[in-house]
């Protein structure tokens, strides 16, 4: 059994997940890449032993790579990917058993791990490094380059629609694949241009985006950046009261007091017994009673959406994944505004999606509805 802090530490690693970096070529063959925390940081050649501190970047490097899995020497932390399938299918696409050196927090990262695989470049996070950089200090001084792939965009000053480019561009020098990743740039800058204009006219509407969806628990609603930031992109809007950057916690007085117009709940594969199960490769049928089960919650049948059956659910990886948030903008602003934008086809963009970048394709169900549509 998975605790409520336990989860809501998880919720904590995963927001602090979030990409932004920037990188040149150099002369001699070498590469400089300057990261978010602006360390410019030399590697000898293009890496071919990477270990990854946070997984899920495994997911920015298959876009571009199909062959980026054999890369990956060591990783921590992979079951913040959230799907036991996509874990599988990533594992099978390395052909072997990728080492684990670490966990969710900076003390469960092994240095000594990491060492002994010998990598061309660590790709960190400012959540797994710790408070005073012992870690990239550590591995330094065995002459392993340390890049972040992390930037929170409350500390920046940019928004999170600033990330993309940056980490994709990054990737695509690093696996020598820049002119895929500036096809995968404009896949995507279309579809959210395409997004922008449907929503341009439509009255915004108002949302309570629940970031952390528990059977036992409510109501922590998504904030004003980030989970928020790609909710106003659909066209709509987070809680009046929800006024943290990341995340609230709120009374279900708050959602009956404000009756938003939709409910969006999020949900994965880890701890499946308390939180609807929404993760490529599930039954969507177990995602359904998961979200019947979160509307029978206490008080909830006072929230005018929840009555009406406007209840959704997300799988997490389409928010904290940068490259796979269009998949979230695009289906959020059809649920919210299905006449404005019923051009817009968050299926087909999954389709290809898969067929043309990624080479891990991604499973159904990645959303789901409690009436059972997805307009």
């Amino acid at each position: 059994m998975v605790t409520g802090l336990t989860r809501r530490r998880l919720l904590c690693v995963t927001l602090a997940g979030l990409p932004l970096l920037r990188v040149r070529a150099s002369a001699a063959g070498t590469l400089q890449v300057t990261d978010m925390l602006q360390r410019t940081v030399t590697l000898k050649r293009m890496p071919e032993r990477i270990v990854l501190l946070d997984a899920r970047d495994a997911i920015s490097m298959a876009l571009l790579d199909p062959r980026s899995m054999q890369r990956v020497a060591g990783w921590a932390a992979p079951e913040t990917l959230d799907s036991d399938a996509l874990l599988a299918a990533l594992k099978a696409k390395a052909g072997r058993d990728i080492p684990v050196v670490g966990g969710l927090t900076p003390g469960s990262i092994s240095a000594e791990a990491i060492i002994a695989l010998k990598p061309d470049v660590v790709v960190t996070t400012r959540n797994t490094e710790g408070a005073n950089g012992e870690l990239s200090a550590q591995l330094g001084g065995f002459g392993i380059p340390v890049l972040f792939s992390d930037s929170a965009s409350s500390d920046s000053g940019r928004s999170a629609a600033d990330d993309l480019p940056a980490l994709m561009r990054m990737w695509g020098r690093l696996l020598d694949q820049d002119a895929r990743a500036e096809d995968f740039l404009a896949f995507t800058r279309d579809r959210f241009a395409a997004v922008a204009a449907c929503v341009g006219t439509a009255p915004t509407r108002k949302v309570y985006l629940e970031v952390q969806s528990t059977y036992d628990d409510c109501c922590w609603a998504a904030g004003r950046q980030v989970w928020g930031e790609l909710l106003t992109r659909a066209g709509g809007r987070v809680l009046d009261a929800a006024t943290a950057p990341w995340f609230q916690k709120l009374h279900v007085e708050q959602l009956i007091a404000e009756q938003p117009d939709l409910y969006i709940a999020s949900g994965g594969a880890f701890a499946r017994g308390t939180r609807p199960p929404i993760a490529p490769g599930l039954s969507i049928r177990e995602a359904q009673a998961g979200l019947q089960a979160l509307a029978a919650r206490p008080g909830m049948d006072l929230v005018a959406a929840v009555k009406a059956r406007r209840v959704s659910g997300i799988w997490t990886g389409l928010v904290v994944i940068r490259p796979l948030n269009i998949l979230f903008v695009e289906r959020v602003a059809r649920w919210l505004h299905p006449d404005a934008c019923r051009a817009i086809d968050p299926e087909a963009t999954l389709r290809e999606l898969n067929a043309r970048f990624l080479s891990i394709p991604l499973e159904m169900p990645l959303w789901a509805s409690l009436d059972g549509t997805t307009p």
